[in-house]
């Protein structure tokens, strides 16, 4: 890849079961702006659904980074973030697990 392009990052959340709602929720209120406040940028988020069109437990994101290297700096800033510590203090469980993606673009992809 080229080093002019951006490195993107695939996320999927399992929520708990029946705490889709309230994984969106500390999303929506909490982690996206944080994300943006760490030099990440937000490219969507999606909730996949079944055969059926029906909400699964799962949330799905992708978001952008400038390099591998500012990727962790982000993360590392965003787990210490004491905005983000309090957001969690709750102590409400929502994610039962999570997998992480980097994506590069192609030379032919409108995204770079």
């Amino acid at each position: 890849m080229d080093s002019g392009t951006r490195t993107f990052e695939l996320r999927t959340y399992v929520a708990v079961a029946g705490k889709l709602d309230a994984l969106l929720t500390r999303f929506r209120e909490h982690a996206v702006p944080l994300f943006e406040r760490h030099g990440m940028t937000n490219i969507g988020f999606w909730v996949a659904t079944d055969d059926n069109g029906k909400p699964t437990e799962t949330l799905v994101y992708l978001v952008s980074h400038t390099s591998r290297a500012a990727a962790e700096e982000s993360w590392a800033a965003f787990w210490a973030d004491p905005d983000w510590i309090a957001a969690r203090s709750d102590g409400e469980q929502v994610t039962a697990g999570a997998t992480s993606t980097f994506i590069d673009p192609t030379d032919f992809s409108p995204l770079r």
